[in-house]
């Protein structure tokens, strides 16, 4: 599952720990955590953390039979591979920081024990193993992607995600809750920044392999005004509920590819449920 805007995304071997955020009909008098906003419309048609743990459980118990009956009968659940992939965490909202006690703390990084790098817990893989391993994984997807269309269907919410980002930055009431979030920040004695996801990705922080910032003192002060001035100016409530509305009208226009999508993540879940009921 990959989130839009200024967090770190992933590749191959990386694994990212994400805080969702969400929206509801309720707002808090201040945002402080991802949790204080309630669900967005494309929500229920896109892929969740929930998902990405059963599929790859049901991955793994997919490959490990697969392996099986091309030799290898003990190959691990969670294996490793012959030689370590680079690994990074990337933690962040949708909204940039909003987590004042952190911000204090991290600046735009985060703490990194309570973020560790995920390691298999298997053992390596042999070079005989990793030589089978790609047929046997490009198999499991096969399995699990049975019955859909992945070039019409698959994830279509997160094909028009774009689209709708774009017209959420164009929208003026988001322009003007930026411009006054960034006038706010420059107010007390840091860059103007156009909006908070630039405060979040400035090179300045020197972000390291993993993702994580230098918490130097100029950061996590920025950091501070930063949500400071979401709270004053509830940016993130503003920003929220274009994004909401954006995606409303999203879906009401293409209501048919959005069900359509739907049903593919139906039937990707249904085929997971099938394999870990019968291989879990």
């Amino acid at each position: 599952m990959v989130r839009r805007g200024w967090r770190l995304g992933a590749v191959a071997g990386m694994t990212v720990l994400v805080a969702f955020c969400a929206s509801g009909p309720e707002r808090p008098e201040a945002v402080r955590t991802a949790a204080d906003v309630g669900p967005l419309p494309a929500d229920r048609y896109n892929y969740t953390p929930h998902d990405y743990q059963r599929s790859q459980r049901a991955s793994a118990v997919l490959i490990r039979q697969c392996m099986a009956d091309r030799g290898h009968p003990d190959f691990p659940l969670d294996p490793r591979y012959p030689s370590d992939p680079l690994a990074a965490v990337a933690v962040g909202t949708d909204y940039g920081a909003l987590d004042l006690e952190a911000a204090h703390r991290w600046g735009y990084g985060w703490d990194p024990a309570q973020h560790p790098v995920s390691v298999p817990r298997g053992r390596r893989m042999t070079d005989a193993e990793y030589a089978d391993w790609p047929d046997c994984n490009a198999e499991a997807n096969r399995r699990l992607m049975h019955g859909i269309d992945l070039k019409r269907d698959w994830l279509y919410a997160g094909t028009r995600a774009i689209e709708v980002d774009k017209a959420v930055k164009r929208d003026p009431r988001l322009r003007a809750a930026w411009d006054q979030w960034s006038r706010c920040v420059a107010a007390q004695g840091f860059t103007r920044y156009p909006d908070p996801g630039a405060a979040f990705a400035d090179h300045a922080w020197q972000r390291d392999s993993s993702g994580n910032t230098r918490h130097t003192r100029r950061e996590r002060a920025t950091a501070v005004a930063d949500v400071i001035c979401k709270r004053r100016h509830h940016t993130v409530e503003v920003w929220h509920a274009v994004r909401a509305q954006q995606q409303a009208a999203d879906i009401a226009r293409h209501r048919d590819r959005y069900t359509a999508g739907l049903q593919a993540l139906r039937t990707y879940r249904a085929n997971i449920a099938e394999v870990l009921r019968k291989l879990g």
